[in-house]
């Protein structure tokens, strides 16, 4: 037997090399050694810079072709990640199904495309949305506060952040030059911002029925956002604790007995 797997070893040489470069690849992304958890920090990191990138992209339009070099270089980063991430999970196929994977397949495709999609590029700050909501950013910077109130905090002001920076985009890359006093990335973050607040000063408007859909669009969401950060720092934190019996996931930190079925539960202390 064992002579028969130095055989199989010594004929499939790619073979053996593929499973260490995928046991290497799930080692970097999936664990817990410090050399892990410096891979995972670096990814971050180029992740950060990336995300800088985007929100600065609508003024560095103006440096031409050297915008572009930058902008497929990012494309060749995120590409390499996305194949590694994909190649490092067990099922590619469950991989796909994940929302968060559709966004940056989704970011990839406008960097890759931009003469295509670049009316889209504001979309590409959905990046830092699932940068925040990835289970790489919480096992990494954010592991002693995953399945924590702070995490439920910091997910909320994702989506509100992620939203009104790519509204801002919208608005600046669809009505710079056709609505008045829209004439710059500042011009649309006010805008945006007195509209999602509901402030409404007036001085800056969108032009026609469908600026005025958008603005209402903008307001009904915004208010949303607000809402949900508002609970998420007011009301009592749950903790994820599955019950045995019927399955619901969170309860109360101090719970003795299921809510919904009245199980006993044995829920650890945080410091445990």
């Amino acid at each position: 037997m064992y002579r028969l797997r130095m055989a199989t070893a010594h004929d499939h040489p790619r073979g053996h090399d593929r499973l260490r470069l995928r046991a290497r690849l799930r080692y970097f992304y999936h664990g817990a050694s410090p050399a892990a958890v410096k891979f995972r920090l670096m990814v971050i990191v180029v992740d950060l810079v990336i995300i800088s990138f985007f929100l600065a992209a609508p003024i560095l339009k103006e440096a031409g072709w050297a915008f572009y070099v930058v902008d497929y270089l990012i494309a060749a980063v995120l590409a390499l990640d996305l194949a590694a991430r994909a190649y490092a999970y067990s099922n590619v196929r469950d991989w796909l199904k994940r929302p968060i994977v559709w966004v940056d397949l989704f970011v990839l495709a406008t960097l890759l495309f931009p003469a295509w999609l670049a009316n889209l590029g504001f979309l590409r700050l959905l990046r830092f949305w699932s940068l925040l909501n990835s289970e790489l950013f919480w096992r990494t910077i954010g592991r002693r506060y995953d399945d924590t109130r702070v995490e439920e905090i910091t997910r909320a002001m994702a989506a509100l952040v992620t939203f009104v920076f790519v509204v801002t985009g919208f608005v600046y890359a669809y009505f710079r030059g056709k609505a008045e006093h829209i004439n710059g990335y500042l011009d649309a973050l006010y805008f945006t911002v007195a509209t999602l607040t509901t402030t409404g000063f007036g001085d800056i408007t969108l032009p026609g029925n469908w600026g005025r859909v958008i603005s209402i669009v903008v307001m009904l969401v915004g208010i949303t956002l607000f809402i949900r950060l508002a609970q998420t720092l007011i009301r009592p934190h749950k903790v994820k604790f599955p019950c045995p019996v019927c399955g619901l996931q969170k309860h109360d930190p101090d719970a003795v007995h299921c809510k919904a079925c009245g199980q006993i539960l044995n829920i650890p202390d945080e410091g445990d």
